[in-house]
Protein backbone atom coordinates (compact mmCIF):
# COMPACT_ATOMS: atom_id res chain seq x y z
CA UNK A 1 0.00 0.00 0.00
CA UNK A 2 1.41 3.39 -0.93
CA UNK A 3 0.79 6.66 0.84
CA UNK A 4 -0.92 9.11 -1.55
CA UNK A 5 1.03 11.99 0.05
CA UNK A 6 4.41 10.44 -0.84
CA UNK A 7 5.73 10.47 -4.41
CA UNK A 8 5.76 6.96 -5.90
CA UNK A 9 9.41 5.97 -6.06
CA UNK A 10 11.53 3.02 -5.10
CA UNK A 11 12.80 3.04 -1.53
CA UNK A 12 16.46 3.56 -0.82
CA UNK A 13 18.01 0.09 -1.07
CA UNK A 14 21.25 -0.87 0.66
CA UNK A 15 23.41 -3.40 -1.19
CA UNK A 16 26.07 -5.14 0.89
CA UNK A 17 29.14 -6.79 -0.65
CA UNK A 18 29.03 -9.30 2.16
CA UNK A 19 31.87 -11.80 1.87
CA UNK A 20 34.32 -9.84 4.05
CA UNK A 21 32.10 -7.10 5.46
CA UNK A 22 32.71 -6.47 9.19
CA UNK A 23 29.68 -4.19 9.65
CA UNK A 24 26.75 -6.35 8.46
CA UNK A 25 24.99 -6.36 11.86
CA UNK A 26 25.36 -2.57 12.07
CA UNK A 27 23.84 -2.20 8.59
CA UNK A 28 20.84 -4.35 9.59
CA UNK A 29 20.24 -2.19 12.68
CA UNK A 30 20.46 1.15 10.83
CA UNK A 31 18.35 -0.09 7.92
CA UNK A 32 15.74 -1.46 10.34
CA UNK A 33 15.55 1.88 12.13
CA UNK A 34 14.88 3.60 8.79
CA UNK A 35 12.66 0.81 7.39
CA UNK A 36 14.97 0.28 4.40
CA UNK A 37 15.46 -2.94 2.44
CA UNK A 38 18.91 -4.54 2.49
CA UNK A 39 20.26 -6.91 -0.16
CA UNK A 40 23.16 -8.99 1.15
CA UNK A 41 25.19 -10.36 -1.77
CA UNK A 42 27.86 -13.03 -1.44
CA UNK A 43 29.47 -15.56 -3.73
CA UNK A 44 27.82 -18.42 -1.88
CA UNK A 45 25.41 -18.98 0.99
CA UNK A 46 25.66 -16.48 3.85
CA UNK A 47 23.52 -16.40 6.97
CA UNK A 48 21.33 -13.32 7.47
CA UNK A 49 18.68 -12.51 10.09
CA UNK A 50 15.09 -13.59 9.42
CA UNK A 51 13.64 -10.22 8.49
CA UNK A 52 11.35 -9.30 5.59
CA UNK A 53 13.56 -6.28 4.82
CA UNK A 54 16.71 -8.39 4.43
CA UNK A 55 17.23 -10.31 1.18
CA UNK A 56 20.06 -12.80 0.73
CA UNK A 57 21.60 -13.37 -2.70
CA UNK A 58 24.09 -16.13 -3.49
CA UNK A 59 25.50 -14.74 -6.74
CA UNK A 60 27.63 -17.78 -7.55
CA UNK A 61 31.28 -18.66 -7.16
CA UNK A 62 32.47 -17.17 -10.44
CA UNK A 63 35.16 -14.51 -10.39
CA UNK A 64 33.46 -11.22 -9.38
CA UNK A 65 29.95 -12.79 -9.48
CA UNK A 66 28.78 -10.88 -6.39
CA UNK A 67 30.35 -7.64 -7.64
CA UNK A 68 28.70 -8.02 -11.05
CA UNK A 69 25.32 -8.73 -9.44
CA UNK A 70 25.50 -5.56 -7.35
CA UNK A 71 26.90 -3.36 -10.13
CA UNK A 72 24.09 -4.40 -12.50
CA UNK A 73 21.41 -3.28 -10.02
CA UNK A 74 22.74 -0.39 -7.92
CA UNK A 75 21.88 3.09 -9.11
CA UNK A 76 20.83 6.57 -8.08
CA UNK A 77 19.24 6.59 -4.64
CA UNK A 78 20.86 3.30 -3.60
CA UNK A 79 23.68 2.76 -1.11
CA UNK A 80 26.43 0.19 -1.67
CA UNK A 81 28.66 -1.01 1.16
CA UNK A 82 31.95 -2.42 -0.12
CA UNK A 83 35.70 -2.24 0.36
CA UNK A 84 36.20 -3.49 -3.22
CA UNK A 85 37.49 -0.45 -5.10
CA UNK A 86 36.68 -1.62 -8.67
CA UNK A 87 33.10 -2.40 -7.53
CA UNK A 88 32.92 1.00 -5.79
CA UNK A 89 34.01 2.67 -9.02
CA UNK A 90 31.33 0.89 -11.06
CA UNK A 91 28.61 1.79 -8.55
CA UNK A 92 29.67 5.44 -8.24
CA UNK A 93 29.52 5.70 -12.04
CA UNK A 94 25.97 4.28 -11.90
CA UNK A 95 24.96 7.05 -9.48
CA UNK A 96 24.88 5.02 -6.24
CA UNK A 97 26.27 6.27 -2.94
CA UNK A 98 29.18 4.01 -1.95
CA UNK A 99 30.65 3.62 1.52
CA UNK A 100 33.55 1.44 2.68
CA UNK A 101 33.07 -0.52 5.93
CA UNK A 102 35.50 1.89 7.63
CA UNK A 103 33.11 4.78 6.84
CA UNK A 104 35.07 6.25 3.94
CA UNK A 105 32.66 7.43 1.24
CA UNK A 106 33.64 6.93 -2.39
CA UNK A 107 32.62 9.78 -4.70
CA UNK A 108 33.01 10.88 -8.32
CA UNK A 109 35.81 13.17 -7.11
CA UNK A 110 37.75 10.54 -5.12
CA UNK A 111 37.22 7.27 -6.96
CA UNK A 112 39.67 7.91 -9.81
CA UNK A 113 42.62 8.50 -7.48
CA UNK A 114 41.57 5.65 -5.19
CA UNK A 115 41.43 3.26 -8.16
CA UNK A 116 44.80 4.49 -9.46
CA UNK A 117 46.49 3.94 -6.07
CA UNK A 118 44.92 0.48 -5.80
CA UNK A 119 46.17 -0.46 -9.28
CA UNK A 120 49.67 0.88 -8.49
CA UNK A 121 49.83 -1.17 -5.28
CA UNK A 122 48.63 -4.28 -7.16
CA UNK A 123 51.36 -3.76 -9.78
CA UNK A 124 54.01 -3.27 -7.09
CA UNK A 125 52.96 -6.46 -5.27
CA UNK A 126 52.91 -8.48 -8.51
CA UNK A 127 56.48 -7.32 -9.28
CA UNK A 128 57.64 -8.68 -5.91
CA UNK A 129 57.57 -5.45 -3.92
CA UNK A 130 56.56 -5.97 -0.29
CA UNK A 131 53.78 -3.54 0.63
CA UNK A 132 51.67 -3.28 3.72
CA UNK A 133 48.06 -4.25 3.20
CA UNK A 134 45.14 -2.20 4.41
CA UNK A 135 45.17 -1.37 8.10
CA UNK A 136 43.04 -3.60 10.29
CA UNK A 137 39.46 -2.69 11.17
CA UNK A 138 39.28 -0.69 14.42
CA UNK A 139 36.40 0.27 16.76
CA UNK A 140 36.70 3.87 15.55
CA UNK A 141 36.04 2.63 11.99
CA UNK A 142 32.69 1.19 13.11
CA UNK A 143 31.69 4.51 14.65
CA UNK A 144 32.72 6.42 11.53
CA UNK A 145 30.83 3.93 9.35
CA UNK A 146 27.61 4.25 11.38
CA UNK A 147 27.76 8.03 11.21
CA UNK A 148 28.47 8.06 7.45
CA UNK A 149 25.68 5.55 6.71
CA UNK A 150 23.14 7.51 8.74
CA UNK A 151 24.16 10.83 7.13
CA UNK A 152 23.96 9.27 3.64
CA UNK A 153 20.47 7.88 4.26
CA UNK A 154 19.26 11.25 5.58
CA UNK A 155 20.82 13.14 2.63
CA UNK A 156 19.10 10.85 0.08
CA UNK A 157 15.80 11.23 1.96
CA UNK A 158 16.14 15.04 1.90
CA UNK A 159 16.97 15.02 -1.82
CA UNK A 160 13.90 12.90 -2.52
CA UNK A 161 11.69 15.13 -0.37
CA UNK A 162 12.79 18.10 -2.48
CA UNK A 163 11.73 16.40 -5.75
CA UNK A 164 8.41 17.48 -7.22
CA UNK A 165 5.65 14.87 -7.04
CA UNK A 166 5.17 12.95 -10.29
CA UNK A 167 2.24 13.98 -12.49
CA UNK A 168 -0.90 12.10 -11.57
CA UNK A 169 -2.48 12.92 -14.92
Amino acid sequence: MTDPEVPDQNPIRIYVDADACPVKDDIYRVAGRHGLPVTVVAGNFIRVPQDPLIERIAAGSGMDAADDWIAERAGKGDIVITSDIPLASRCVKAGAEVIAPNGKPFSEESIGMTLAVRNLMTDLRSSGEVTSGPRSFAPRDRSTFLSTLDQTIRRIQRQRADLPAPNQG
